[in-house]
């Protein structure tokens, strides 16, 4: 199959959307499969990117300029895009590029697949657009039900997504089981932060926004401590809301981190505290299960769908700084509790596989391709 895919973000930015979609397309071309891949660039890059990628004309967004803006699909890329003569359009993103990108495939007659990859009507609320809810709502079922197939990462926004009528599939994550392992835990790395093995070390981990749950996060840290609990915080990522993190000077910080670096990063820290509630699949969680961490995550979708509250972590309601307050003070206070428990993380890692996530959306398309005339 040909697969034309339209991103918002394929390389510049490193996230988790596009961290799966580079790994999809290079999974199914080493089936045989072709893709060429349309999404805005910069000069700066944060990795190579995998397959052919296509430059498409972009602005940087207003009040988050690490992000681009596609402005459509001009004459040169739709004759690039017939050119190539795509099986399937598939669209990453619900923004104009994917937009125009459903409409133009519709006008060459080929099926489109949308893939769902963040809850961006969640984000609204973290920049004080809370009355733009129903526009964005509207939009998005606009979206997704002008697409012939919906692929989302589990079976819990699945069932929210069945209002499209239109068919829907999971695509799930994996994991790389040996990246993100717990043997990574390290004395030494730990030592050189200032910190002993009895300190408690909490983790946020992933890109420094205001949607990732960045004020959640201080607020529970400095709750934390006024109940007596020093607890140590650890940020692995970077991003324009760092400065939230000022009022609590001590803050270790690794910026973005990747490669050999990253499993020692994560695997040394003691609890990983996840309030975001944008999250789609919840990739960060995932890699905090198979380090052995408990996860205290905000009760999402994403969340509950990796995580077996009280067994492999803990579900707070997103809602109330308490409620994860009180989730990690019974954890500081019960050393075997977060063993047998960060056992039981790694262990339900092992079920996620990248092979098998891939597969799945290579049968999604063959589906639509069957069902059409």
């Amino acid at each position: 199959m040909r697969v034309a895919l339209f991103t918002g973000n394929y390389n510049y930015v490193r996230e988790g959307a596009n961290q799966a979609l580079n790994r999809l397309v290079g999974d199914l071309e080493a089936r045989g499969h072709e893709y060429r891949i349309y999404s805005p660039v910069t000069d700066t890059p944060a990795f190579e990117p995998t397959g052919t990628l296509v430059p498409v004309p972009s602005v940087a967004l207003p009040k988050r300029r690490e992000f681009r803006l596609a402005l459509g699909i001009n004459r040169e890329l739709r004759d690039d895009v017939r050119s190539f003569q795509p099986d399937i359009v598939h669209v990453a993103t619900p923004d104009i590029l994917g937009t125009r990108a459903q409409t133009f495939a519709k006008s060459l007659g080929v099926p489109v697949v949308a893939s769902l990859h963040t809850r961006f009507e969640t984000y609204l609320d973290h920049y004080g657009l809370g009355w733009g809810k129903p526009l964005v709502r509207a939009h998005l079922r606009r979206f997704y039900g002008r697409s012939d197939m919906v692929l989302v990462p589990n079976s819990a926004i699945a069932e929210e997504m069945r209002g499209v009528d239109r068919p829907v599939a999971v695509w799930g994550r994996g994991i790389d089981r040996d990246r993100f392992n717990p043997t990574h835990r390290s004395f030494d790395w730990r030592a050189s932060r200032g910190w002993s093995e009895d300190d408690i070390v909490l983790l946020f981990f992933g890109r420094i926004v205001l949607e990732k749950g960045v004020d959640r996060f201080v607020e529970v840290v400095r709750r934390l401590r006024e109940r007596g609990h020093n607890v140590r915080p650890l940020v692995v990522g970077e991003g324009p809301a760092r400065d939230r993190f000022a009022s609590l000077p001590d803050t270790v910080f690794t910026g973005h981190v990747d490669g050999e670096a990253l499993g020692p990063a994560v695997a040394s820290a003691d609890i990983m505290l996840s309030p975001s509630v944008t999250e789609a699949f919840g990739n960060v969680v995932l890699e905090g299960l198979a380090s052995g961490l408990v996860v205290v995550s905000a009760n999402v979708p994403s969340a509950s769908a990796l995580i077996e509250p009280g067994v492999t972590g803990i579900l707070c309601d997103p809602a109330s700084a308490d409620s994860y307050v009180d989730a990690i003070a019974v954890l500081i206070a019960d050393p075997e509790r977060r063993r047998l428990m960060g056992a039981a993380a790694r262990d339900a890692s092992a079920k996620f596989s990248w092979e098998e996530a891939s597969l799945s959306v290579e049968r999604a398309y063959e589906q639509v391709l069957s069902s059409r005339p």
